[in-house]
């Protein structure tokens, strides 16, 4: 269940009660007129079916000017008209897309910030650290320090509903992130290189890291099915799901060898993890795209009302 917050001016409270009490999937209606300060209005509060946000959003399209609207997740919901609404509302809660909240996080995850280039950043490092000491753990824990999956997540869905914008600005902050991750690492591992820390050798006994640099179909198979799986985990609120999808797929650890054989000067690894790199980002491109299409097209009881 969701909690719903509505900020209404009092001459369109009606028309707000009238959709929720035409919904199906909301319960424990309550009005306070005349509560809200900033802005003006009636207070007005109720349950909500995760199946029925779509619906009842799409029906109060002038509340975002006009009010608010505001939803949250009930983590306890201990009401017999509560569990009679959920049954009541269309689809199943786990398949339920909240279009506005998804619009709302990607863009929220397209802009380039400090928290995020630390993050990559720091991910990169250690995926390169992982190359030159052929660690899996490492490597593992590179993939799921990485935060770049948001951004990926932002230009599906940009291109799922034309906002070029959006796509645009998830795109540079990928490029962006990438570029400067990677030019930290090479950097580090320069300094590295003539400290005589690493050399040449150290890719050449690294078999437990090679498929980072040896990109095949597979690769773009399970950047593919990572990319669906990413996409279904965020619409979902499944934060384990979005884990293993981290470690399913080597967009950070194939950076970071890219940092270390430049620093290397090993160009054939560099062509290797670069293809890879970019096979993984296209393979989860096309598959989170199709995924966001297919769930807003087959399931059009939980995306009823949606604006995307």
């Amino acid at each position: 269940m969701l909690h719903l917050r509505v900020i209404s001016p009092a001459a369109r409270t009606r028309e707000v009660l009238t959709v929720l009490e035409e919904c199906p999937g909301a319960t424990n209606i309550v009005v306070f007129p005349g509560a809200a300060v900033t802005p003006q209005g009636d207070l007005v509060q109720a349950d909500l079916a995760r199946e029925s946000a779509n619906a009842v959003i799409g029906a109060l399209p002038w509340l975002h000017e006009e009010g608010s609207i505001a939803l949250e997740q009930i983590d306890l919901a201990l009401s017999k008209v509560a569990e009679e609404a959920v049954e009541e509302a269309p689809g199943d809660p786990d398949d339920a897309v909240i279009w506005a909240q998804l619009a709302q996080r990607v863009s929220a995850e397209s802009r380039i910030t400090w928290a995020y280039l630390a993050f990559l950043t720091i991910a990169t490092q250690l995926a390169g650290i992982g190359v030159a000491l052929n660690s899996i753990v490492l490597i593992v824990g590179a993939m799921v320090l990485g935060p770049e999956f948001g951004a990926i997540a932002a230009i599906c869905f940009g291109l799922l509903s034309t906002r070029w914008r959006l796509v645009a600005g998830a795109g540079r902050t990928l490029a962006v992130g990438f570029a400067i991750a990677i030019a930290v690492t090479f950097a580090c591992a320069l300094v590295s290189v003539r400290l005589g820390w690493i050399g040449p050798a150290n890719l050449r006994v690294n078999e437990e890291v090679q498929f980072i640099v040896k990109p095949d179909r597979w690769s773009f198979i399970v950047a593919m099915l990572a990319g669906a799986a990413g996409v279904l985990s965020i619409t979902g609120g499944k934060s384990s799901a979005l884990i293993g999808v981290f470690i399913s797929v080597t967009t950070v650890p194939a950076a970071g060898y890219v940092a270390v054989a430049l620093a290397l000067r090993e160009w054939t690894e560099v062509a290797g993890s670069v293809t890879q790199l970019t096979l993984n980002v296209a393979g989860m491109l096309v598959a989170g795209t199709v995924t966001l299409a297919i769930q807003r097209r087959f399931w059009p009881q939980v995306g009823r009302g949606s604006s995307v």
